[in-house]
């Protein structure tokens, strides 16, 4: 080999952008050559990466394509986990056993591969590449998480092996990769965005353990702008012209053109997918989330927000009471026909006296106070009396006997309870600091996800979404009594 191309080859950028080859959108071969995203991300790489970003801007083929190039040439041992078996079985296939194939021969034969139809190339001179859905054991030098948001959504235990495993796997100075369209607000890969993004913000000065924020939105690639063939609709054009007043982003016709045309299929789940700021990916809640409509119009409406003071009006409060689990309690105003939904507070291993004394502490003008149907018949810290009777007693809060009277939410179903709690909600106006948790909550409040059969179940899933869901479903029930039901109509093209 002569000396020139030896000097080009020890040059990572160069081989990377000229070396190997991929299949384009349109299934043609073609060399690859990284974006100016793609750049930004290899040139801005930390120890610990996250990358929230929209869909199809190529991150998971510049990865595939860095991790061969640096078992081949510098002996590392590289993992990639993807979203499920079959990505990983079509990511070996179809980016880094294509890539390797179409490798100058005099490179593979200066370092031969073995093992190639185990998802693994295992290189002669001690580099590796290995793909699946999970990694635990040895030592990696590089390792990226395909679609990790989805990971953390769907398969909760699986993200927190990863965490707990393949992240453990890569030293300090070695490098980690996570990357994902936004999957609501829970999670690791959320939690991860939110103190990344934050550190960003503050200009933070980062440890080789803290993880350093990229975000790719939508508008900055060029291919997503078509010509305009219809008349932008009034909603987009206000939220076009806020996000140009509140982020400086400023589109062109062709981009509006682009956005309305997708978001046509996409409907609700176009923020999700094309994001024009980090904020908005995650206002839309995860798939098979039963009320992402209903906050989708809550959103586009600014019924979460800050709350007019209302204090002259009670405040009523309704409960999901745990006995060695978590106890959850909305606050809420009725305010003509609307509902002001205050105050949430949920905490856990706590007493009945600690949540009184919460609600004394809050200093509101309280109404009624609903329990769930159970709170006559279950105990809560007393071997005689129900937590209902315990409360009318009350206890000593300050010096003083605080007591509470609760009231019983009827019994219903919890398919009906889901259901008036659906027609409820465009009635409601949250107050976005104090009730984060709940709203946070009741986003991620979905089916549960049936693995083998690859759909959702016709009944929730048991986490962490479940007491705040549930107290807010109680308040749904006891107001069917009291209220008509609500006939506001959601866009669903919103």
């Amino acid at each position: 080999m002569k000396a020139e191309h030896l000097a080009l080859l020890r040059d990572k950028l160069w081989r990377l952008n000229h070396l190997y080859w991929i299949t384009n959108k349109e299934g043609k071969p073609v060399r690859f050559g990284m974006t100016p995203e793609q750049l930004e991300y290899f040139e801005g790489m930390h120890t610990r990466n996250i990358i929230l970003k929209a869909r199809q801007l190529g991150f998971t083929t510049e990865v595939c394509i860095i991790q061969l190039d640096a078992a081949l040439f510098e002996a590392a041992k590289c993992a990639l986990i993807a979203h499920t078996l079959n990505d990983a079985k079509r990511l070996f296939r179809e980016k880094i056993k294509y890539a390797y194939d179409r490798l100058p021969n005099e490179i593979k034969a200066a370092n031969p591969a073995s093992n190639d139809a185990a998802g693994e190339l295992v290189f002669k001179k001690g580099g590796s590449l290995y793909i699946s859905t999970s990694f635990r054991g040895g030592t990696l030098r590089y390792l990226h998480v395909s679609e990790f948001g989805k990971i953390c959504a769907k398969f909760p235990d699986k993200a927190r092996e990863i965490v707990t495993g393949a992240f453990e796997a890569v030293s300090t100075d070695c490098f980690t990769t996570i990357e994902s369209t936004a999957e609501g607000r829970a999670g690791y890969f959320f939690d991860y965005c939110q103190s990344a993004e934050k550190a960003q913000l503050q200009g933070k000065q980062l440890s080789n353990l803290d993880w350093k924020f990229f975000f790719f939105s939508w508008w900055n690639n060029p291919q997503y702008a078509i010509d305009p063939v219809e008349s932008i609709p009034q909603r987009l054009s206000d939220y076009f012209a806020e996000i140009e007043t509140k982020h400086g982003v400023k589109l062109n016709d062709r981009q509006k053109a682009w956005y309305l045309a997708k978001e046509k299929t996409l409907g609700d789940d176009m923020k999700r997918e094309y994001p024009s700021v980090p904020a908005e990916a995650f206002q839309q809640s995860v798939e098979g989330a039963y009320y992402a409509k209903q906050f989708r119009w809550l959103y586009q409406s600014k019924r979460i927000g800050d709350i007019p003071d209302n204090s002259h009006l009670p405040v009523h409060t309704f409960w999901d009471i745990g006995v060695g689990d978590s106890t959850a309690i909305w606050f809420v105003r009725e305010v003509g026909e609307e509902f002001h939904v205050i105050d949430y507070y949920e905490n856990s291993g706590e007493g009945l006296r600690h949540y009184m004394k919460v609600l004394k502490d809050r200093g509101y003008e309280y109404g009624e106070h609903w329990g769930p149907h159970d709170i006559d018949n279950r105990e809560f810290g007393s071997d005689a009396k129900s937590r209902r009777e315990l409360a009318r007693e009350g206890y000593e809060i300050d010096g003083k006997i605080y007591s509470l009277v609760f009231s019983v939410v009827p019994k219903s179903g919890i398919d009906e309870g889901i259901e008036l709690a659906r027609e409820i909600l465009p009635a409601c106006v949250f107050d976005e600091v104090k009730c984060a948790d709940g709203i946070n909550a009741l986003e991620n409040y979905r089916k549960e996800w049936d693995d083998k059969r690859g759909c959702w179940k016709d009944k929730p899933l048991h986490d962490w979404t479940s007491h705040g869901a549930d107290a807010f479903r109680y308040f749904s029930v006891t107001r069917k009594r009291t209220k008509p039901a609500f006939s506001i109509s959601l866009d669903t093209t919103f």
